[in-house]
């Protein structure tokens, strides 16, 4: 069940367990994390497959660039561009309507062990490393006390529109969740065998050693998964991985996490409306 407090306060009821050591491809020792577990998780096994599709699903937000749009865009990019001034709406009506944003390890948390969360928890997150993800997406949350997720392509890190490794680092250290979005947006469901070290394994390396914190979560190009292979993300270190709209994996739920789009044509209302439906959430209704 989803408890009620604010999000600060989940700090203060974590333990401190045994640190994991990781090392980057230099053997430098990454900045250490405490074990993200909640008192309760100690005494509680993981959940099941079943139990975690069983629990109340947490909304979820995805947003690719935020821009205007040009005449050259397509009706259909339209879904994918999300104009600065609808963003700032959107998120503005979130926070007026009581949302908190939580990041990975306590969506993983209450999924997998029951965890508490915070009233009205809400996760943002951001595909493909786009600059206007930095430059307008991340002030604006900052605005209202959010954090988000950065889903990074590494092969865009350094280009122009995209995001430098020292803003990558900036958010890491301002407390968003930096996480892999593959190396250069191949279809999940199209990997080979070595595309799990050039998709997989050398960009979380990449994005270790420029974090100095550990990846652990993981977003499928174009929402894709194919579920034969889904076990070996696990294999490959990741705790949970996300998907776009469609049906969650009866097998690997934690692998399977639903997101939705919030497209640039939505209203702040579109987008209550959207989550109530797509979410089954009850929040206080936008001006």
């Amino acid at each position: 069940m989803i408890g009620t407090g604010l999000l600060f306060y989940l700090a203060a009821c974590t333990v401190n367990s045994q640190e994991e050591h990781q090392t980057d491809s230099a053997g430098k020792k990454l900045e250490s994390k405490p074990a993200a577990i909640h008192k309760d998780t100690i005494e509680k096994k993981p959940a099941t497959a079943a139990e975690v599709l069983a629990r109340k699903e947490v909304p979820v937000l995805c947003y690719h660039q935020i821009r205007d749009w040009k005449a050259s865009d397509s009706k259909r990019a339209h879904d994918d561009i999300i104009p600065p001034a609808n963003f700032k709406q959107h998120i503005k009506m979130l926070a007026d309507s009581g949302y908190h944003s939580i990041l990975p390890d306590q969506l993983y948390n209450y999924l997998n062990y029951g965890t508490a969360l915070p009233e009205k928890p809400i996760m943002i997150t951001f595909d493909d490393t786009d600059l206007d993800q930095y430059t307008v997406g991340a002030k604006v949350l900052k605005e209202h006390g959010f954090k988000g997720v950065f889903f990074i392509m590494t092969v865009s890190i350094g280009r122009p529109r995209y995001m430098s490794k020292a803003q990558i680092k900036e958010l890491a250290d301002d407390g968003h969740e930096i996480a892999s979005h593959t190396w250069n947006h191949k279809n999940f469901a199209q990997f080979t065998e070595e595309d799990w070290k050039i998709q997989i394994d050398e960009p979380t390396q990449t994005l270790e050693k420029i974090t100095g914190k550990k990846v652990a979560y993981f977003a499928y190009p174009y929402g894709v998964f194919r579920a034969s292979t889904l076990h070996k993300l696990k294999e490959h270190g990741f705790k949970a991985a996300f998907i776009l709209s469609t049906k969650r994996d009866e097998q690997y739920p934690l692998l399977t996490i639903r997101r939705i789009i919030d497209p640039g044509t939505y209203t702040a209302r579109n987008l209550y409306h959207s989550i109530q439906k797509s979410f089954n959430k009850v929040v206080t209704q936008p001006n």
